[in-house]
């Protein structure tokens, strides 16, 4: 059964089997061996980069939307962004259109709400400075993102909000992979926190995602999918987080 037929029914939300209906449908989500940044071969890839199109967009905004206004309505302590802020670059159109599409939903408590993302060099002519969009001085902030492996770019927006005089309230990524974060000797078998888990560890900083690995294997059980499922299987049992 090719892994692009429809997604099948399965028990969760609309706004996720959408997301990952137009995934698949578009090879955002592809399967194989991919080498990732932290060496490890995946047998799969997500590719937000490949969200180019008006439908595509309408899909990943909506599957945002969604997760941040159930993120928040759950964790009330949460306080409400200022500024939703995409990091350079790709998660300057995945804040871009979640916002609108957040303003959909509910005008009355997302119409002022604010973007902003960050230059890779900083400007020093023109406006100049690191950020382009709202400033994010005193601002509560809450960051989107793609996926998070390493967590390095996590901590680097961090720090970047942190010395621009905001502070991050919350991430939200697309796809928590829900594996330990890499080590020099990466086969080890000692337990380690995904890079999500550290960062809410290590900066109290609630994190949430679109969809999980879990989600994603369903979604292959339910396909009847065997040998991708395997996989998959194999590879979260090999790097599984602790948390």
């Amino acid at each position: 059964m090719s892994i692009q037929n429809a997604v099948p029914e399965i028990k969760i939300p609309q706004y996720k089997s959408g997301f990952l209906q137009a995934c698949l449908s578009s090879n955002v989500l592809t399967f194989g061996t991919f080498k990732l940044k932290s060496g490890r071969q995946s047998p799969y890839f997500f590719n937000a980069g490949s969200f180019y199109n008006a439908d595509l967009l309408s899909a990943i905004a909506t599957a945002y939307a969604h997760t941040i206004v159930d993120f928040l309505a759950a964790h009330p302590e949460i306080p409400r962004p200022d500024v939703l802020f995409g990091p350079a670059y790709k998660g300057i159109p995945l804040a871009c259109c979640t916002l609108l599409e957040l303003r959909r939903l509910d005008r009355g408590t997302w119409g002022k709400v604010k973007y902003s993302f960050n230059r890779k060099e900083k400007k020093d002519h023109g406006e100049g400075g690191g950020i382009v969009g709202a400033a994010v001085k005193d601002a509560k902030v809450l960051v989107i993102d793609d996926v998070i492996t390493a967590g390095t770019a996590m901590r680097e927006t961090i720090e970047t909000v942190k010395q621009e005089g905001g502070t991050v309230v919350a991430f939200v990524v697309a796809v928590d992979r829900m594996e330990k974060m890499p080590s020099a000797n990466d086969d080890d078998g000692v337990p380690r926190p995904s890079a999500m888990g550290q960062i809410r560890k290590e900066y109290e900083i609630p994190t949430t995602s679109i969809v999980t690995l879990d989600d994603l294997i369903e979604l292959l059980r339910g396909k009847g999918n065997a040998e991708d499922m395997g996989r998959v299987e194999q590879y979260r049992t090999r790097y599984l987080a602790s948390d």
